[in-house]
């Protein structure tokens, strides 16, 4: 099967064309990121968000009801979520990652898969090439004013095709957040970003609709986990490749600071066995390519029949039950 790819060259115009917005993460930094933790040996340890998060993603695939001939999961080339469909829903399947330790150590699928090592932001395929594109927890919101990742997934759909993915929320690892900032007002009389920002569930319909998919559904699930300390959260994060890689972050964090924000973790969010949970707001997006086929809202003013009518038919329903 020939895929055309289109030049970076190009692609790199799309991702600086708007000058007055300024991108969130640092890419340099998120891919030595994936590069470390896909090299660990016990890697596969680290997945269980991912995997959580792929089956239900898969599961909003399988609600489609309909056959993909060609499909394109952007930014996770270990395949979290390949395992979880069949070829029967999804022919042949592109990974891309901008990890090349990732696209080496990904697992296996009955899917026929082919390896792509890109970054997010500059996918190397024409328009109008996969009926469907695929993506979990990937930092694809990297600027809230041009979404060059969201911009190009719809480019690279066929009209009527799907979009289904998952982003990390906002309201994610609050207390992780929270305890870091008290812990540094007390010790250095101040605190620093120390997470990732993340999507607002408020903007992300506004940025699907932006970058041109109508037919939008988004909503919000909640993933908790339970580690012994905070300690423990920053390591599986570490694992994840999903340290802080935003451009203002700050580096360095004192122990003095940690041990203070490990015990207000415990003291503020900790249960009674001792361990502390961390929570994963997830949220799940759905959007369509236009086509003509699709169901479009009649024009405004066009009804032939008013509420007003409706309630009389109730009413006058209810009183016809009566006699």
């Amino acid at each position: 099967m020939n895929i055309s790819v289109r030049s970076l060259r190009s692609l790199r115009g799309l991702s600086s064309g708007r000058r007055g917005a300024m991108n969130v993460f640092d890419r340099s930094t998120k891919r030595k990121q994936k590069e470390w933790a896909s090299s660990l040996l016990d890697s596969d340890k680290y997945d269980y968000l991912r995997d959580e998060v792929g089956s239900r993603v898969a599961d909003r695939v399988y609600d489609v009801s309909r056959t993909f001939p060609l499909a394109l999961d952007v930014g996770c080339g270990k395949s979290h979520m390949a395992e979880h469909l069949s070829k029967d829903i999804v022919e042949r399947l592109f990974l891309t990652d901008i990890s090349d330790s990732s696209l080496r150590n990904r697992r296996k699928c009955e899917i026929p898969s082919h390896c792509v090592l890109a970054d997010e932001e500059f996918l190397p395929f024409k328009e109008n090439t996969f009926d469907l594109v695929l993506s979990i927890l990937t930092h694809i919101i990297n600027n809230t004013k041009y979404p060059v990742v969201v911009i190009q997934i719809h480019q690279v759909l066929k009209p009527d095709g799907v979009f289904i993915g998952a982003v990390v929320g906002g309201e994610t690892l609050y207390e992780l957040r929270c305890s870091l900032q008290l812990a540094e007002l007390e010790r250095e009389g101040g605190f620093a970003p120390h997470i990732s920002p993340y999507t607002a569930v408020t903007d992300l319909g506004n940025l699907l609709g932006q970058a041109g998919f109508n037919m939008l559904t988004v909503d919000i699930d909640e993933v908790q986990v339970n580690y012994p300390g905070m300690l423990e959260v920053m390591s599986d994060l570490q694992g994840m490749g999903e340290s802080n890689c935003a451009w203002n972050r700050k580096s360095l964090l004192h122990r003095d600071t940690i041990l203070a924000a490990a015990a207000i973790y415990k003291e503020m969010y900790g249960n009674e066995d001792g361990s502390v949970p961390a929570t994963f707001q997830i949220l799940y997006m759905i959007g369509w390519k236009p086509h003509e086929s699709q169901a479009k809202p009649v024009k405004r003013g066009s009804a032939n029949v008013s509420f007003a009518d409706l309630s009389k038919m109730s009413k006058l329903q209810k009183t016809n039950e009566k006699s």
